[in-house]
């Protein structure tokens, strides 16, 4: 498929906002890596992956669209997290990434839900390949409801490339949550590219610029109530105590009686494997509100903001 010199191979890029969004949470939180993608380096990949796959001259391999799709909450609901919220739009308008929101829909439990960004992104992606004449497209997905959009794009002549992602972990309750890839939707594109494995068993240029330490994505700073009544931030107090209790699902207890003992993930342990932990180890840590189990049970709940096993 290679092209002469003057020939530019077209490439579109259309992004599934919300997996993406649970791609770059794991390898910020969960994940060994502790950064969020970088967009630019992601951009640069995708030109060197098609330059790899179709034997081209990277310099012939443009991206000439790319288009970024999520359900997002509205500006009261996002509070201090419309902030951040700008900063990412900020990136995506500085890489020249259109981006397309619908309001998120609740259910009769109050659950936000996304309604239609699939579908929005299928017929975008489809419309755009017969307009702009993509070579390639690139989807950041995992869905299987992209299957016959791949189809329909494959009438057209456009090859479809799958940039993906299998992972799993436990979380801070210690259920297991898992995303999979569709097997159907790696069946059908021309080039499934299974991003954790590459990620995993390679470390050259392009895999390292995929990340970005980027202080400016963590969480917004969640404050609890400071013991003299003042505003400071009470993650700031390091507190000492023992290990009470581990589970194997990937968390445990530290003991406080004064706080009705502080709940820890493994991924808040700084200098220990969890596997490594023991009941009783001396550990140094500073806490958070633990904003989930203060709404469930209707009381002030705590949880480990770090944890350091002390030698």
């Amino acid at each position: 498929m290679g092209k002469n010199l003057l020939d530019i191979l077209r490439i579109g890029v259309f992004y599934d906002g919300y997996y993406f969004y649970k791609v770059s949470n794991y390898y910020k939180y969960e994940h060994g890596r502790k950064a969020r993608f970088s967009i630019t380096g992601l951009q640069d990949f995708i030109r060197n992956e098609v330059a790899s796959y179709t034997n081209t001259d990277i310099r012939q391999c443009q991206i000439i669209d790319s288009h970024y799709f999520k359900g997002r909450s509205s500006a009261r609901e996002l509070g201090e997290k419309v902030q951040s919220e700008r900063v990412f739009e900020d990136i995506l308008m500085r890489e020249n990434i259109v981006t397309h929101y619908l309001p998120l829909r609740y259910t009769e439990n109050n659950v936000a839900q996304e309604k239609g960004i699939d579908v929005w992104l299928a017929l975008e992606a489809y419309e755009l390949s017969i307009y702009k004449h993509f070579d390639i497209l690139v989807l950041v997905a995992g869905d299987g409801d992209y299957v016959p959009m791949v189809r329909k794009l494959h009438t057209l002549g456009t090859q479809v490339m799958l940039l993906c992602w299998d992972f799993s972990y436990h979380n801070e309750n210690g259920d297991l949550v898992e995303t999979r890839t569709s097997r159907q939707l790696l069946e059908e594109v021309f080039f499934p590219v299974m991003m954790y494995q590459r990620i995993e068993e390679n470390n050259n240029d392009y895999i390292k610029n995929l990340f970005v330490p980027d202080k400016t994505f963590d969480r917004p700073p969640v404050l609890s109530i400071p013991e003299n009544g003042g505003g400071e931030d009470p993650r700031l107090e390091e507190r000492s105590s023992v290990i009470l209790s581990l589970s194997e699902k990937g968390f445990g207890f530290i003991r406080d009686e004064e706080r009705n003992n502080i709940f820890f993930h493994y991924s808040t342990v700084a200098n220990r494997d969890f596997t490594e932990l023991e009941l009783g180890m001396k550990v140094k840590y500073q806490v958070e509100d633990d904003e989930e189990r203060t709404k469930r049970e209707g009381a002030l709940r705590y949880r480990a903001y770090t944890v350091t096993v002390v030698d």
